[in-house]
């Protein structure tokens, strides 16, 4: 049984992000890395991916990547990473992996390690630890999310593995809106909670107890052992590291 994909490639700013004019382009998604569009990399991978498919694009302009898009169906996409999320899940169904186009660097195996881990929750997402990034692609600057049992950087992986998982979207949805109301987040996530995390002395285990208790869902963070898969090309240095990795990374 095939597994469905969902490739977020939406772009707030469109022709005028940074990226695209960089690699004058239309789109960000359309970006060249090492000679190859960025969206069609991430497609290529999931094609070379045992038990992944159909494929479904989120997008803003589905025009300027039909080219691309093989078999794939186009959605168009909302102002926010939530909101499309949440349209193409209701489409889709779940379970659905979700990934976005400017993983450039995807690999096969990333997405294999991170499903077999990923098993026995609602939703899981797939992270890379500090330690491993660091060990794995040094001198990179990454953001990262920091728990008093655990330093990570998101790999831009994700796994809707049940209906319960949708909640997670809805609760992520209702925090980008709150975004600029500092304290309507705290009221959504508890104030408690936004305590412990500025303070690093929230854990993962706790993290996921709060979440059960707004969502209903079970969530897990799924560590992924390359800490390359935590490079995703989001502004030019990332263009320049990622082509340096593909230039020392046998195809």
């Amino acid at each position: 049984m095939s597994l469905p994909v969902l490739v977020l490639a939406g772009s707030r700013d469109g022709e005028n992000d940074v990226l695209a004019k960089l690699g004058q382009v239309s789109h960000k998604a359309l970006l060249p890395v090492a000679g190859k569009p960025m969206l069609a990399r991430v497609l290529d991978t999931v094609a070379r991916t045992p038990g992944l498919g159909p494929v479904t694009i989120s997008i803003e302009n589905p025009a300027c990547i039909r080219d691309l898009s093989g078999d794939a169906t186009i959605l168009r996409s909302t102002p926010t990473p939530s909101e499309s999320v949440a349209k193409a899940i209701a489409r889709i169904g779940t379970p659905c992996l979700v990934t976005t186009a400017d993983h450039a660097l995807l690999r096969p195996e990333w997405i294999q390690e991170f499903l077999a881990r990923a098993q026995g929750c609602d939703l899981a997402a797939g992270v890379a630890l500090r330690s491993t990034v660091e060990r794995d692609v040094p001198g990179t600057k990454r953001t990262y999310i920091r728990l008093s049992d655990m330093s990570f950087s998101g790999c831009n992986l994700f796994l809707v593995n049940t209906p319960d998982g949708r909640n997670v979207i809805a609760l992520w949805k209702r925090l980008q809106q709150n975004r600029k109301r500092p304290l309507r987040m705290a009221l959504t996530l508890g104030l408690g909670t936004l305590l412990r995390a500025a303070t690093h002395t929230l854990d993962s285990s706790a993290l996921y107890r709060r979440i059960r208790t707004l969502t209903g869902a079970n969530v897990r963070l799924v560590t992924l052992s390359d800490g390359r898969a935590a490079v995703d090309v989001d502004k030019p240095s990332d263009l320049t590291l990622a082509e340096k990795i593909l230039a020392q990374t046998p195809s």
